[in-house]
């Protein structure tokens, strides 16, 4: 794994830091306030352009990345974002589920239409990069169980729900979290 030097980024949130890490040629960007506490917040966030940069209301994602940081802010800690759009299935194919899904094909449908699984993401580099910053015990936000369970050697002192407010665009999506894939939402 490779690291990058560290930058300020300056956010509408407050002040952070960034740093990239390569691995596999994936990229991943971790921001995280200056001072990290013992046991810090932390975000897992899996890229999601539309949610992200697009302000989709299709999903959560902009949402709960905007509500982790200012939780981050406020109580020192890291955003961990990870290059895997779409679950892990990449934007172009992305694309396609949302195409499904205007068809009337939940989340999940749509990804095995594509002959993808429901969840193709993979957590791993989180424990390495985790690791790089002496981060031991985290207090993990998130409302996915399969972030919760994802590490062997950081223990996970609590799980903090982000509640995303439903719209008539995500309540199905939200739904299908929910009763497909576990969230606790």
């Amino acid at each position: 794994m490779k690291k990058s030097e560290i930058a300020n980024l300056p956010t509408k949130y407050g002040n952070f830091k960034i740093q990239s890490f390569k691995e596999d040629n994936k990229e991943h960007l971790v921001i995280f306030t200056p001072k990290i506490p013992k046991t810090p917040y932390v975000r897992i966030h899996s890229e999601c352009l539309t949610g992200d940069a697009l302000g989709s209301l299709k999903c959560d994602c902009g949402e709960q990345l905007q509500t982790a940081l200012k939780k981050i802010q406020k109580h020192g800690g890291a955003v961990i974002y990870l290059r895997q759009e779409g679950r892990g299935i990449g934007l172009f194919n992305k694309v396609n589920a949302y195409a499904l899904q205007d068809r009337g094909l939940d989340t999940v449908e749509a990804n095995h239409q594509l002959g993808f699984e429901a969840d193709m993401r993979d957590f791993s580099i989180v424990e390495k990069i985790l690791k790089e910053f002496g981060i031991k015990e985290i207090k993990l936000l998130t409302n996915n169980p399969k972030k919760e369970f994802a590490f062997k050697e950081i223990k996970v002192v609590e799980r903090i729900p982000i509640k995303a407010t439903p719209n008539p665009y995500n309540e199905n999506y939200l739904k299908t979290k929910k009763e497909k894939l576990g969230h606790k939402l």
